[in-house]
């Protein structure tokens, strides 16, 4: 069954679905973010089958978040090592990773993201660059930055009464900076 295309979307979240939107994808990108290069530590890690595990490392160098170089010439073997693109993927990776510990591992879950030179473990949170307040429901919102099509003009105001509704159900967060914020 032939996936849907999402590239004519005019949406960044649909966007970059169309290139990381398998699960395979976004688990290739985890072991590559974890250091894994190989294409058996790749099959060992998931459970993969040979062939699926090729197209779907094909379609990320095509895509370009993964790179190809040869550390063997006989027989022919190759590292798979991420690219700017791919490295600024892992963000998304270690958020899913906070999420699913948070909502769906219970006790089952023995990972988690630790400073190198403290060894404690890190609160990952979503932050604005220019505040360093974290992001959240009650002081941010999404906007177009230039023209909308219909579609995607139609999917905020439409949602933005919605929106605005569930927000005065949550608890407001505290606007305070993260700390040590640059």
């Amino acid at each position: 069954m032939k996936k849907k295309s999402f590239a004519h979307m005019p949406c960044p979240i649909a966007l970059g679905l169309e290139h990381v939107g398998d699960w395979w994808n976004i688990l290739i990108l985890r072991d590559l973010s974890y250091g894994l290069s190989r294409f058996d530590e790749f099959e060992k890690s998931l459970g993969i089958a040979p062939s699926t595990l090729s197209r779907r490392l094909n379609g990320l160098i095509e895509a370009g978040l993964v790179e190809r170089r040869a550390y063997s010439d006989k027989p022919a073997r190759f590292d798979y090592l991420l690219t700017e693109r791919g490295r600024d993927f892992r963000p998304v990776v270690l958020t899913l990773m906070k999420w699913g510990n948070k909502h769906f591992a219970g006790n089952a879950s023995n990972i988690e993201l630790c400073d190198e030179a403290s060894g404690q473990p890190v609160d990952l949170v979503l932050a604005d660059g220019n505040t360093g307040k974290r992001i959240n429901l009650h002081e941010h919102s999404l906007r177009y930055k230039g023209p909308a099509d219909s579609l995607s003009a139609w999917r905020l105001e439409h949602g933005r009464a919605r929106r605005e509704a569930y927000r005065q159900t949550l608890p407001t967060p505290s606007s305070q900076p993260l700390q040590n914020h640059r």
